[in-house]
């Protein structure tokens, strides 16, 4: 077991940024030369899914396995069965998991696998998002999820942001709200993202923030 690698999922609700976070988590490593593997859980829901990014990854080398029908106009996507060696992987493999209780169905299925393994499940949250801007609401989703999944979370990750808007304040608003959603769901604050760009020039960065790049953005966007 002490030969196998990283198994890192990350849940929550839709639009709490889930996709973005996987990205950079999965890019930094490959960055330090790591070979690494994305796994898209979400066959639930079309947009802003890891599979979306595939030349992006691809550019880093880094590995993807979607859903076997993900990127056509097919509704019935399926995991395919290359899906179970990255229980045997040596390297980092990071899972993006569908949003809420039906999108945690797929990690269900993967429950037996999943139990004989170390990993850490990340819940993602943002407290801009409609239908889980409170603590509660986020901890009752987290409920779901993992009833849904039959796994349990591991921490805790702020990922409060008003995409392009996002400033510093924003981030730091937000932190209060975290902690007490952490608390309900009684799971550590990992840490809170902040997009680069909303890193303001020569300050210092606050403990416990991790700079994110915004790889996902609207079909509008350039």
């Amino acid at each position: 077991m002490g030969n196998r690698g990283k198994l890192t999922v990350i849940c929550g609700h839709y639009g709490c940024g889930k996709t973005n976070l996987t990205l950079n988590l999965a890019l930094n490593k490959a960055k330090e030369g790591r070979q690494v593997t994305v796994v898209d859980l979400d066959i639930v829901n079309p947009y802003f899914r890891s599979s979306e990014y595939r030349e992006l990854l691809k550019r880093y080398g880094v590995r993807l396995i979607a859903p076997v029908f993900a990127g056509t106009t097919l509704d019935t996507p399926t995991l395919p069965p290359e899906i179970y060696s990255i229980f045997e992987s040596e390297d980092p493999v990071f899972l993006d998991a569908g949003g809420d209780d039906a999108g945690a169905v797929a990690l269900g299925g993967l429950f037996e696998q999943f139990s004989q393994r170390e990993y850490e499940m990340l819940y993602v949250i943002n407290r801009y998002r409609i239908l889980s801007q409170t603590p509660g609401e986020n901890a009752q989703l987290l409920r779901e999820i993992e009833a849904a999944s039959r796994l349990r979370a591991t921490g805790v990750v702020n990922n409060s942001h008003l995409g392009v808007e996002t400033t510093l304040s924003t981030v730091l608003s937000a932190l209060p709200f975290a902690e007490e959603t952490a608390k309900l769901c009684m799971l550590p604050l990992c840490y809170s993202t902040i997009p680069n760009f909303a890193i303001e020039e020569g300050a210092a960065l606050p403990k416990g923030l991790l700079p994110v790049e915004r790889y996902v953005k609207f079909s509008w966007e350039d």
